[in-house]
C-alpha cells in the first residue's frame, strides 16, 4: 500500500499574517512556517496505519520553494518513510488550477493507492484540490471526512453535516481529504528528528515530471482588487458603576445582535 499526503507549508496560523499589495501574494518570509494543521492530522492517519500494516509506504508529497525544505522535512521526523518537494521558478504565484495540474504530475510520476488531503488550507481555504486532482487523474474523491477505514482495495468514511451524515465509499487507488473531526498529530520526537535526516527527500523541477504543464499562458484566474485589513478598532471598556446590564443591551442592539 502506498500513501501520499499533500503537505502544505503555510504562515503560522496564529501569527501575523502579511499581505504584499503589489503582488497579492502572502509574504510567506515574514512568519514562523508550519506544516497546515489539518495536513498533520491527515499524516497522523497514514503514518498510524502504517505502524499497524506492514508493507505500507507513507510519502509526503510538496509544491512549494525550497525554503520549505524544513517544514517538509518535519513529516519525516512524524514517520512519513520519504518526501517528494517540487520546486520551480515558474510555479510562483501559482492558482490553484495549476498547482492541482502540478500535483497530479508529481502523483502520477510518484504512483499511488491512496492520496491523503487536507479539506482546505489554512491560508488560502480554497477547498478544492482534493477535487481537482480527483478530476485531473479520473479517480474516485472521498471529501470531507469525519474518518477513514482503509482496506487493500477500498477506502470508505462517513461526511458529517448538520442534518445528516453519509458513508461513502470507493475503490483504490482514490484520493481523499480530512477534517479537524480527525485524531490530533503526534509531536516529532528526537529520536524520529535525527531518523528524518537519512530518510530519502527527492527534489523534482516541472522538467523532471515529464508532463505537459504551460506556466506561461494567459493566468487562469485575475485579481482585481486588493485592499489592507483594516486597523484593529479600540474595544469599549465598561466600568461596573451599576449600569453595566444596560451598557450591555445597548451594545447588544447597536450591533443587531439581539
Amino acid at each position: 500500500m502506498k500513501i501520499v499526503v499533500l503537505v502544505k507549508d503555510v504562515p503560522d496560523t496564529y501569527g501575523e499574517r502579511t499581505l504584499n499589495l503589489e503582488t497579492g501574494l502572502a509574504e510567506r518570509d515574514k512568519s514562523d512556517r508550519v506544516i497546515d494543521e489539518i495536513v498533520e492530522r491527515g499524516l497522523e492517519f497514514a503514518i498510524s496505519f502504517a505502524e499497524q500494516n506492514e508493507g505500507t509506504e507513507v510519502i509526503a508529497l510538496s509544491m512549494a520553494t525550497e525554503q520549505s525544505s524544513a517544514t517538509i522535512r518535519k513529516a519525516l521526523a512524524m514517520g512519513a518513510d520519504r518526501a517528494v518537494l517540487v520546486v520551480d521558478e515558474a510555479l510562483h504565484g501559482a492558482d490553484i488550477t495549476l498547482t492541482a495540474q502540478v500535483l497530479a504530475a508529481a502523483l502520477s510520476h510518484i504512483g499511488f493507492d491512496l492520496i491523503v488531503a487536507g479539506d482546505q488550507s489554512t491560508d488560502g481555504v480554497g477547498g478544492v484540490i482534493p477535487a481537482a486532482i480527483a478530476e485531473l487523474l479520473d479517480i474516485p474523491q472521498l471529501t470531507r471526512l469525519a474518518s477513514i477505514e482503509l482496506s487493500p482495495d477500498r477506502v470508505s468514511g462517513p461526511r458529517t453535516s448538520e442534518r445528516v451524515t453519509l458513508t461513502l465509499t470507493a475503490p483504490l487507488p482514490a484520493i481523499v481529504s480530512v477534517t479537524e473531526r480527525f485524531a490530533e498529530p503526534r509531536f516529532a520526537n528526537f529520536k524520529g528528528i535525527m531518523a528524518a535526516k537519512k530518510k530519502p527527500f527527492e527534489v523534482l523541477s516541472l522538467s523532471e515530471l515529464n508532463a505537459t504543464i504551460d506556466v506561461m499562458s494567459a493566468p487562469r484566474s485575475i485579481m482585481t482588487n486588493i485592499v489592507a485589513k483594516p486597523p484593529r478598532q479600540a474595544g469599549v471598556k465598561v466600568v461596573a458603576d451599576g449600569d453595566t446590564a444596560q451598557h450591555l443591551v445597548e451594545f447588544l442592539k447597536k450591533n443587531q445582535l439581539v
